[in-house]
């Protein structure tokens, strides 16, 4: 029994020594992927495309007001002289303009969004892509991404792997 108790003692105390090994062996590390993303080529090309697509949607806002103005207008001018029938549906025209205008500005926002998500993603993606490379290379245990403040605390021993990404990416 005492046989027993001390074999389980010595592997007890050896795994745990060994997880104390381990864990002692890891890599940790800590990246800006904002900084790097600011860096990248394609995110000029991305820009510019979302910009564009944002002139889009504006022009067609500032069509709709145009077009909401000229019929308040009209209404305002007229509406002397208009049958109660007449300044009814015009009102309620412009009701229904009025309510088109704050609908597509809804969808504008959410639809802006989603377009700024779609030219992002790949360059997120490489990024991130770049990142794994780097971590699997070097072999780190974790990589923290400073930029969205996943850090709680920076050690003097923390390794900024942003240049090694960089130069993965080419840049």
């Amino acid at each position: 029994m005492k046989k027993l108790v001390r074999f389980l003692l010595v592997v007890v105390l050896a795994a745990g020594i060994q997880t104390t090994v381990k864990a002692q062996a890891q890599k940790f590390g800590h990246v800006d992927s904002s900084e790097i993303l600011q860096l990248l080529p394609e995110r000029a090309t991305a820009e510019k495309a979302f910009q564009n697509y944002m002139v889009e949607l504006d022009k067609e806002l500032q069509n709709m007001a145009g077009e909401y103005q000229s019929k308040l207008a009209d209404y305002q001018a007229n509406q002397a002289t208009m049958s109660a029938l007449v300044k009814q549906s015009k009102e309620k025209e412009l009701t229904d303009l009025g309510q088109r205008i704050q609908e597509y500005q809804s969808n504008a926002e959410v639809e802006a969004q989603k377009k700024q998500v779609e030219l992002m993603e790949p360059l997120i993606k490489k990024v991130q892509d770049a990142v794994n490379a780097v971590g699997k290379e070097q072999g780190f245990t974790y990589i923290f991404d400073k930029s969205i403040g996943a850090v709680v605390y920076l050690g003097d021993s923390a390794i900024d792997i942003t240049n090694d990404v960089k130069k993965k990416l080419g840049l």
